[in-house]
């Protein structure tokens, strides 16, 4: 058994490898989980001794199997507690993070199965995260952000990058959610901040630090 502590080490390791080609340094672990580089190097020994976690000293840390494993299940519980409170109990994506925080620890294998046949096998989360199937395969996503379009290109919004309260509520007030299209028009030189239009009708102004965060998979 482990901790939920133990356990959300477990995932953002497997977060952090997703951006990183070589081990996970503790520094990268300790902006994940905003604690001090001296904690994190305590419970990656902890987790060493445990056959989860490969840690060499000015090389980082690697997951095992079983560590991937765990890590890998836990963000599939996150990602179907997360679909279920928004279709199911009418939560906004901006209220579901916290909750799926703590339901992501129930440690049921038929609780998950059932979950995921009840929602109906759902491939991505109300932010557009990937989730994982029963065998731990999760498909990460390959599609560019709006910062990337050029003037006169189009795209669908399929995913963000920041989760923020903040920045959910902000696409929200401007109708950027999930699947919304849309068309660029202009983009500024001094900031990079552009001129949009949603699904061929409201125009937005969008900034270059909003743009970069929003996924979106270009129309050919």
């Amino acid at each position: 058994m482990l901790t939920i502590t133990e356990e959300n080490y477990l995932k953002a390791i497997f977060k952090s490898s997703l951006k990183e080609t070589d081990g996970v340094s503790t520094n990268s672990i300790a902006k994940e989980l905003e604690t001090k580089a001296s904690s994190v190097t305590d419970m990656i020994k902890k987790l060493s001794d445990k056959k989860l976690v490969n840690y060499k000293k000015y090389q980082g840390a690697t997951l095992t199997k079983q560590g991937k494993d765990i890590a890998v299940s836990i963000i599939r519980n996150h990602r179907l507690w997360e679909v279920f409170l928004v279709e199911k109990l009418n939560f906004k994506w901006d209220e579901v993070h916290d909750l799926a925080e703590e339901l992501e620890h129930i440690n049921s294998e038929k609780l998950t199965e059932q979950l995921d046949a009840f929602l109906e096998f759902p491939k991505h989360d109300p932010h557009g995260d990937p989730i994982p199937d029963k065998n731990g395969n999760i498909n990460r996503h390959n599609d560019i952000t709006l910062a990337d379009l050029q003037a006169n290109e189009i795209g669908t919004v399929v995913g963000v990058k920041e989760q923020s309260k903040s920045y959910l509520n902000y696409l929200e007030n401007i109708q950027l959610e999930l699947g919304a299209k849309i068309t660029v028009h202009n983009i500024v030189d001094f900031d990079r901040s552009m001129s949009a239009s949603i699904n061929n009708g409201n125009s937005i102004n969008i900034s270059h630090q909003a743009s970069k965060n929003l996924i979106i998979k270009k129309s050919k």
